[in-house]
Formats: structure tokens, sequence, C-alpha cells
């Protein structure tokens, strides 16, 4: 693998987002660095990083420019071995033209099936032939989005850098990182810098993510454990939200210790966090990871440290934690544990839009959709339907079948 190209040092700008340094400039060798020990986690082959010049034919024949990190990203390997990974030195023409076309000819399918129509764009013609051309135009002038795995992709905004990743499906947009390598950090080893600072940069992306719930808040939800064995779930769900980046409050970790300890979970650990004062929560988060350790839980799951050395899962791996995850959040919806309209938004975003939309999903998500829109009678007629579809759901074969 070649080395990562010496990077200027780091000029004196105001900082740009997430902390990085603005998008006037170059960046800092440290966010070099960092994208490049990333590269050794990923379940990928590395051929030789793109060259400048390899970089701008790729940028001249496609006709549009890589973000500053996305270059850097791909001077220092170019991953190869999926068909997830874009191959910009030998790939297919056409498919990597398909592959760029791919956000705005899901947007404009929205427009013709769906009914999406943007504010900006002026009064809605009356028919779709006239709707489609109108939008067309006008995505012809937003921001281009670059794909870096599957359908996650960077704006391509050449000499700017600290762009969110975002996971688009037609008018589905996800945040999946603050940044390159908080995404990197997300996708492939499920830990995250804490999604709730990324704030969409680019026009008309940013609207479609205006309407997403902050994927890295907390799953709101009470208490549901009666016995030893859901209050020990309990605590591993907590674990897997953690894992795959939401936030989870330091009181939400207390409250399930607490629980634990009542229910006579034995570690010897609980009781400290469940005795924790609110002045010291703060140290809720060491507690927990030591309840954990106690109770066997965190078998398998990356461990925080200093150098954050995360264990290296594959996409499967991974993919079996969401599906995890949903299976909790339908019990929480079923059980009453959280609102049917929060539970289903939990899923649709962190389940349906990261597992790339499974069909089996697709009913209780548009409930969902029914119930923000008025749709099918009351919000009291819906969220029942949704307690039911999540009951069914539960009571098949888990993970449901894709088609």
């Amino acid at each position: 693998m070649t080395s990562v190209p010496s990077v200027p040092s780091e000029p004196s700008v105001p900082p740009g987002p997430f902390g990085l340094p603005g998008p006037s400039g170059p960046p800092a060798a440290a966010v070099a660095e960092e994208l490049r020990r990333l590269q050794q986690l990923l379940p990928a082959e590395l051929g030789p990083g793109l060259s400048e010049r390899e970089l701008d034919e790729v940028e001249a024949r496609f006709g549009f420019r890589f973000a500053a990190d996305h270059r850097v990203f791909l001077a220092a390997g170019l991953p190869y071995g999926s068909p997830s990974w874009p191959d910009w030195r030998h790939g297919d023409p056409a498919e990597l033209r398909a592959w760029l076309a791919r956000p705005v000819e899901g947007v404009l399918f929205d427009v013709e099936h769906n009914g999406f129509w943007h504010p900006n764009w002026g009064p809605e013609p009356a028919g779709r032939p006239e709707a489609l051309r109108i939008a067309a135009a006008e995505l012809a002038d937003v921001p281009q989005l670059v794909p870096v795995y599957g359908h996650r992709y960077l704006p391509g905004t050449a000499g700017e850098f600290g762009h969110p990743v975002l996971s688009v499906h037609q008018t589905d947009a996800v945040y999946y990182g603050n940044d390159l390598a908080d995404y990197l950090r997300y996708e492939f080893t499920g830990r995250s810098a804490g999604r709730s600072r990324a704030r969409a940069t680019v026009g008309f992306w940013s609207y479609l993510l205006e309407g997403c719930p902050e994927t890295a808040v907390s799953t709101p939800h009470d208490p549901y454990a009666t016995t030893p064995a859901e209050a020990v779930e309990h605590l591993r769900m907590l674990a897997l939200e953690r894992l795959i980046g939401r936030r989870v409050e330091d009181e939400q970790l207390v409250q399930a210790g607490l629980v634990a300890l009542v229910l006579d979970v034995g570690s010897p650990s609980l009781p400290l966090l469940a005795g924790l004062p609110r002045a010291e929560h703060g140290r809720a988060g060491a507690l927990f990871g030591q309840v954990l350790t106690e109770l066997g839980l965190d078998s398998g799951l990356p461990q925080e440290s200093a150098r954050w050395e995360p264990v290296r899962w594959d996409a499967a791996r991974w993919e079996s934690v969401r599906w995890e995850l949903v299976r909790w959040w339908l019990r929480l919806i079923v059980n009453g544990s959280t609102a049917p309209a929060t539970g289903v938004e939990v899923i649709a975003h962190e389940g349906w839009g990261a597992l790339a939309r499974p069909e089996a999903l697709r009913p209780l998500v548009e409930l969902a959709g029914d119930r923000e829109q008025g749709r099918d009678g009351t919000r009291e007629t819906v969220a029942d339907a949704i307690r039911a579809e999540a009951d069914r759901l539960l009571a098949g074969p888990w993970p449901p079948p894709r088609g």
C-alpha cells in the first residue's frame, strides 16, 4: 500500500464543520493520518492509492470534483474486492456513471411516483411529465454526491472537507457520520464520535435531512424488565445502541443498572452504577462498561480505549447487530415501553434505512408515513396498526426474509 502524500501544514483559517480546519485549504495532517489508519480496519483489499494525476483524470472523465478529504482517502489506498467500493481506476465507466447518477434518479423517481416536490421549485405542475422536466432542471444545479461505499455519499465540493457522509435512497437521506473519518469508524467498526454534531452542509440535500430524526439521539423508553433475564437483555441492548453510534444518556445507564440490581442480577459493579448520585453521572459510562464485562456481555464487542483499537467486524456481523436492535425496538413498541410513533421512527432510520430497505419492514415504515400525513384514520388507529405490525414481525422468523 502506498503511503499518504505529504500534507502541507494546517493553514490559519477559521474552524469549519465538526472542529476540522475551515474549507479553504487542505485537510490537516492529522486528518490524513487518521484516514490512512482507518483504512487498515476496512474489510477490503487495498490497492495503491490514486495519484494526483489519476484523481484529476477521474474528475475530468466523470464531470465532478472530490471533496478534499475524499481525495486524501483515495490517495492513501484504493479499496477493492467488493462491488460496494467504487473502483475509480479499473471500474466500468458506465457503471460508475450510473452510480453517480443514482441519487438524482432516486429523487426523480419519487417526484414521478410518490408526489415529492421541493418548495423552492415553485408551484407543482399538475402533469407528471412537466413536474419531471422542472425537477430534472433544478437537480442539475444541486451539489454532486460522490459515492464512498455503496449508497453512502460525500458531496463533491472541491477543496472542502468535513462534510457529513450521507446514506441516500431516493428522498430518504440519513446521516452516517460527522465526516469521512467518523463515517468509516461507524460503518466498519460501529463506533462514532457521536453524530449529534452532524449538520447538512450542502444545498438541496439539506432539505431531505431536515425531517430526519437525529440519529444519535437516545431512544426514549420506560424500563420494562420484570425478570433478571430481561434486565440483562436491557443492558445488552443499551450497549448495542452505543455501539452503532446512538447516544445513551447517563441517566438511562443508571436507571437500567438500578432495575437490574433490584432484580438480583449478579455483578460487583452494579451497585456502584445503580447508586450513582446525579452529580456523579459522568462516571456512568465507565461503570456500565465494567458491568458488561462482569456479566460477559462485552464478549466480541469493540472495546473503548484511549488508542481506540476496535475489533474488525465484517458487514454481515454489523447487519446482525442491526437486526437484533430492530427486534428490541419492536418489543419496546409491543410491550408499551415506547410510543409506537417513536419506535417506528427509530426503526425506519436505524433499521430499514441502514439495512438497505428490507421489504419485510416496509409495511411498518409506511404506517409511520400514514400517521404523519393523517392518512388511514386517526393517529390512535395508526398507532394500533403499528403495534399489530410489530407483533406480526416478532411472531415470524428472525431476521425476516428479505423478499
